[in-house]
């Protein structure tokens, strides 16, 4: 892993640069805290300044978290694009909670390599162990709950990923140097209030109402409503079940995500899968440096700052989604989607009517017949695409996951019948988080590039690389009527 250049590091400190929020964290040698570059504390001098790539990091080397800036509200985390796909993807996975209630050796075999290798791997990459990363984690939350919420010590403890109370009482005595209900003192919530509270930091700009914008358009009647300039849904994970709503923070960069409390014991992936929905984690400096260079898009770069690529909640709603959009306009898809869901998917209680349904799982929709599926309204050779699929990640022969090995997972979505390359690269933009996505073919896409051929809209697109997926946005944000799935 290369090494930080403490000079850039601390300039960036001096700055309090929010393009760096996340990238790095200072550890301070007199008073034995870790911060983030944006915090407001006085700056200390460069010679008390350790420089850490991870909070992690940070913490194997004796530091604890700055209670002002509060570290585990970086965005980003790490950055990933100098360590292997291994690295990136068990990180992606310990982050998500992976290691709450499985073991290294799980995680590992999934990844297929040893635990030996792993643990190996993440050490000489990211300077800490799978074990001591998702420690940190399970802190960061349940520090993050103690501040913003009044839930009892003990849901706290469970509602991070611990499966023992005494085990996150002295980790956390250790770690921040005071037990949990001292750092409970400063909590924001009123005494009494037990909402599960979520707060997602970002480095601003973030064109939120485009966001929500392209999000309404596509929402999934029943499981998904945008409006208020809030997105809410229906969320499913495991055999928990539940809703949530996400609203922007006005005094901060930052989404608030109020939770069901059904939903207690499933908050790191809950807020793995809104990163990863609202693309909190993106770089905008630099990616609106690379694409301003180009003289059709810096226009339009310069009316959009922060311009998001949505991602999946749910990898497989929204894949299910994009087929049903195929060949059809939104509104009509949207259309489709909900008899889908009214048709396969599951009541859930909820004290919103606009939420009443959880998406079906792969299975459901795998077991049904091609005539039920195409009754919806589909073609026969579109019901059949989506039982495919369907079935396809429901045996593991495809597998939606951030991080996965792109030309792998394009491979084996092409395989299946139905699935071209705009749908295989629409899926790769949003489910997979792959910047450099380009579904060339794209009437949209064509049309704002100025009626061109599928094949020079590929050519014309390898000066945006590797951000072709944000260049698709500003070109169908471009469009009055709207594109995409």
């Amino acid at each position: 892993m290369p090494t930080l250049r403490a000079e850039t590091c601390y300039r960036a400190l001096t700055a309090r640069d929010r393009r760096f929020d996340g990238l790095f964290f200072v550890g301070v040698a007199t008073t034995g805290i870790y911060c983030r570059p944006v915090c407001t504390a006085k700056t200390p001098r460069p010679e008390r300044c350790t420089f850490y790539r991870t909070a992690a990091e940070a913490e194997q080397a004796g530091f604890r978290a700055c209670l002002l800036c509060r570290p585990e509200l970086a965005p980003g985390g790490a950055p990933v694009d100098s360590v292997s796909r291994l690295a990136t993807a068990a990180l992606a996975r310990i982050e998500a909670g992976v290691l709450n209630e499985s073991s290294l050796d799980t995680l590992a075999e999934e990844l297929g390599v040893t635990s030996r290798h792993l643990r190996r791997v993440m050490e000489a990459e990211l300077g800490v162990s799978p074990v001591e990363l998702a420690q940190t984690r399970r802190l960061a939350l349940a520090k993050q709950l103690l501040q913003d919420t009044a839930l009892p010590l003990a849901e706290v403890a469970f509602a991070s990923g611990f499966q023992s109370v005494r085990r996150f009482n002295a980790l956390f005595q250790s770690r921040f140097g005071r037990p949990p209900s001292e750092l409970r003192r400063g909590g924001r919530e009123e005494p009494g209030t037990r909402a599960l509270v979520l707060r997602l930091d970002y480095r601003p700009p973030l064109a939120w109402d485009t966001l929500l914008g392209f999000l309404q358009g596509r929402a999934l009647p029943g499981v998904e409503h945008v409006g208020d300039s809030e997105y809410r849904r229906t969320v499913r994970l495991g055999d928990k079940t539940g809703w949530l709503i996400v609203r922007r923070d006005p005094e901060r960069p930052s989404l608030r995500a109020e939770l069901s409390l059904s939903l207690a014991g499933a908050l790191m992936p809950v807020a793995a899968r809104l990163r990863a929905l609202f693309d909190l984690d993106a770089q905008p400096a630099v990616i609106e440096e690379c694409l301003a260079r180009d003289e059709l898009l810096a226009q339009r770069v310069q009316a959009t700052p922060g311009l998001r690529v949505p991602g999946a909640f749910d990898p497989f709603e929204m894949t299910v989604r994009a087929i049903l959009g195929q060949q059809v306009s939104v509104r009509a898809a949207t259309t489709l989607s909900g008899r889908l869901v009214a048709r396969f998917g599951e009541p859930v209680d909820s004290p919103h009517p606009e939420l009443s349904r959880l998406f079906p799982r792969p299975e459901t929709l795998a077991s049904a017949s091609e005539d039920e599926v195409a009754s919806l309204g589909l073609p026969g050779a579109r019901a059949r695409t989506l039982l495919a699929v369907a079935r396809a990640i429901a045996d593991g022969t495809v597998r939606l996951e951030r991080h996965a090995d792109v030309s792998e997972t394009l491979a084996a979505l092409d395989a299946l019948p139905g699935i071209g390359p705009w749908t295989a690269h629409y899926v790769a933009m949003r489910a997979l988080r792959w910047p450099d996505a380009f579904p060339a073919s794209d009437l949209g896409i064509r049309k704002a590039l100025g009626g061109v051929t599928a094949k020079a809209a590929e050519a014309r697109s390898e000066a945006w690389r590797p951000w072709r997926t944000y260049a698709v946005m500003h070109l169908w944000n471009s469009l009055s009527t709207g594109a995409g799935g």
